[in-house]
């Protein structure tokens, strides 16, 4: 069982609090028992203070000691491979054998930020992926990526349709399900039969990416996920996602139907509930995925009601 966290702003937060709280929260987690945690990739976006992961993620294994940190993830459309391959190799002399290359295919969110990162064709992904690798493994036509090499970094696919890539080069699928359950089924069988042994990955290694927030009642637990679905009804209506605000506000407002209903969406497909149900519901989903290990999401507005959450999670595997 693993983390993700995005360093989300809360209303009335700024930035650098946010990632603060991220390091302390790494703390915590470590305490908690958790196997890994990382950090995301998100650029000019008001609510998200996590722009650069492999410098965040410094932060944390330098505040940690025993916990797996990493990126969940650097998107390769956004930099040059070499350059990647580098930072990741300074981290891992740095920390050790406690680093993990997360690595995603997702464009900056709006054309002025993807013109602005110089941001690559996605479609690219693979390509840049193996020649990534191939810096990791020794170098490419004479470049090096100096500090990375001879480290032993393990690679890690973030995909949420197509897991060609991680099959084809033999790595390790992280996979969410924003289209579906049935989809993401289908795509985790899919890299299955089409994996490729490698080097670093003998066998097929998946990774199930989902939201859950635990709390003392049920309701409790959903209204956790309120402001991120908010935020989110947000983003598809405005093209911003701004600041988690407070769910007392979010739900006494007179939403449009157009927002009620991207509301509703937004509210779907977590995991939700209190310590007995959400043992219950995250065993049925280790069965149905036969994953090999889940990476957590839980967003608040209250740090403090975000942490308890881990908490009560942690009681359950612990």
């Amino acid at each position: 069982m693993s983390v993700l966290d995005r360093s989300h702003i809360p209303v009335g937060g700024s930035a650098q609090e946010a990632l603060l709280q991220t390091v302390r929260f790494a703390q915590e987690v470590e305490r908690l028992g958790y196997h890994r945690i990382w950090v995301a990739e998100h650029h000019g976006v008001p609510g998200v203070a996590g722009a650069a992961p492999t410098v965040l993620a410094s932060a944390v294994a330098a505040a940690t000691s025993r916990i797996r940190v990493g990126t969940g993830g650097v998107m390769l459309p956004n930099h040059q491979p070499l350059v990647v391959a580098e930072q990741f190799g300074v981290l891992g002399s740095l920390f050790g054998d406690r680093i993990d290359v997360g690595l995603g295919r997702s464009l900056g969110f709006t054309g002025g930020i993807r013109k602005a990162l110089g941001a690559e064709d996605a479609n690219r992904f693979t390509e840049q992926l193996t020649e990534l690798l191939a810096y990791l493994d020794g170098g490419v036509a004479g470049v090096h990526a100096v500090p990375a090499e001879g480290l032993d970094l393990p690679v890690f696919v973030l995909a949420t349709r197509n897991a060609t890539s991680a099959a084809e080069l033999g790595l390790p699928l992280v996979i969410a399900s924003p289209l579906g359950e049935q989809k993401m089924l289908r795509t985790i069988d899919e890299y299955r039969q089409n994996f490729r042994p490698s080097r670093r990955t003998a066998e097929p290694y998946v990774v199930v990416a989902r939201s859950i927030a635990v709390a003392d009642t049920t309701e409790a637990a959903r209204r956790l996920l309120v402001p991120e679905a908010w935020a989110g009804v947000w983003s598809r209506t405005r093209g911003e996602f701004p600041p988690l605000d407070d769910p007392d506000r979010i739900l006494a407002r007179d939403m449009t139907d157009r927002e009620r209903t991207h509301f509703t969406r937004a509210m779907q497909g977590h995991t939700y509930g209190t310590p007995d149900e959400v043992a219950v519901a995250v065993k049925d989903l280790v069965a149905e995925t036969a994953a090999d290990e889940l990476l957590v999401t839980t967003t608040a507005h209250d740090p403090d009601d975000r942490l308890r959450s881990y908490r009560l999670l942690a009681s359950l595997i612990g």
